[in-house]
């Protein structure tokens, strides 16, 4: 494996067959993988970056030299930085079902799959699946390259919840945790909230119950859908500050006409509109949803233990003042409760305006704590 220098290669796992954590086999499962430095010959450098919600593994470097943006932690992978490729061998993987399935570079299996069964699309035929599935097949990668041991399980919001899935599904391998705006278990708001992103998919005729494979996608339904988690990933403060009230043209007044926008709504909308048409499956982005939906202590979708005691790793809780969706608040008692079961637990408070989604834009103002975090 070669080392890190900032140029990385997607690569692809299959597992010919997959049972699901509901029982159902999935043949030909692909899923695809990025790494960044070199695994020592006792297979025991390893750091594992699950990704967020609607990212995927691209977590650091770039494809090509003039690719106009590195993956998103870039600026805490490398040599050097605090998941160090000099000393580490970081890797992240596609999560089954990412909702990227028509960007070209993601590898996943999902609805948009062929059925090897009917050679066409599952649709909603395909299995539900769990963030305990994500981490099995992840395991089962770990597994193929030889790696007994990960020094730490690192992510942001889904991310983290696939590192709290790995302490405690795998807690012989795991020494750290590295939970950024994340949960060990999903809240009923959570759950509701989360079906209101995806609401305006089912919504859009085009969607057909699933069916519209070789039709008319329902591209308006996603670029809603997207919409909902740019405005719940971000806080109010943030978005004002970028934005304030300002029009969408400074010649149409919104109060002339309906048709007339804001700045902000227009931006969105257009970014979202991009993202449904080149890059997020309708089917894809439900069964990702539900995926986190199902992730609740104590049910067959996590395999924490609702006190979390069977999350024995070392855990740094890195929380952004500012995202709504995982209050600091609920981050400060989910360490309390760690360190009441003798798990070693930190919680670092970062003051910031970005919302939920500043544990990925400003990821770096958490160098410090996760260097040390590392150290012990």
């Amino acid at each position: 494996m070669q080392a890190y220098n900032g140029l990385v290669e997607k690569q692809s796992f299959t597992l010919p067959s997959y049972t699901t954590v509901g029982g159902r086999e999935i043949k030909d499962l692909k899923v695809g993988w990025e790494s960044y430095g070199q695994l020592n010959a006792a297979r025991d450098n390893a750091i594992l970056v699950p990704h967020y919600y609607s990212a995927n593994s691209h977590v650091a470097g770039r494809y090509q030299a003039d690719d106009a943006a590195p993956g998103y932690w870039d600026s805490i992978i490398g040599p050097g930085k605090p998941l160090d490729t000099d000393r580490y061998f970081v890797i992240s993987v596609d999560a089954l079902v990412n909702m990227n399935s028509k960007d070209g570079i993601t590898v996943t299996t999902g609805p948009a799959s062929t059925n090897p069964a009917t050679g066409k699309p599952y649709g909603l035929d395909f299995p539900v699946v769990t963030i305990r599935d994500f981490v099995r097949v992840q395991r089962a990668l770990l597994d193929s390259l030889g790696i007994v041991r990960l020094v730490a399980a690192a992510g942001v919001s889904m991310g983290a919840l696939q590192s709290y899935e790995w302490a405690a599904a795998y807690p012989e391998m795991v020494e750290r945790v590295i939970a950024v705006n994340g949960t060990p278990t999903q809240k009923p708001y959570a759950i509701c909230n989360l079906e209101s992103w995806i609401s305006p998919i089912k919504a859009d005729a085009n969607w057909n119950n699933g069916n519209y494979y070789g039709g008319a996608e329902p591209l308006a339904g996603v670029t809603q859908a997207m919409f909902n988690v740019i405005v719940a990933a971000l806080h109010a403060d943030g978005i004002a500050a970028a934005f304030q009230y300002q029009w969408a043209d400074a010649a149409r007044s919104p109060l002339d006409a309906i048709s007339n926008n804001f700045l902000v709504n227009q931006a969105f909308q257009a970014n979202c509109a991009l993202r449904a048409q080149t890059m997020v499956d309708a089917n894809h982005m439900l069964y990702m949803t539900r995926a986190n939906q199902l992730f609740v202590a104590g049910t067959p979708g996590s395999s924490v233990d609702p006190e979390l005691k069977n999350i024995q790793a070392k855990t740094l809780v890195v929380q952004y003042s500012s995202d709504t969706l995982f209050p600091v608040a609920d981050a400060a008692a989910q360490v309390a409760r760690l360190k009441e079961n003798g798990t070693a637990a930190e919680l670092v408070e970062i003051a910031s305006m970005g919302g939920h989604l500043a544990g990925v834009t400003e990821i770096d103002k958490a160098s410090e704590a996760i260097r040390g975090h590392l150290a012990r």
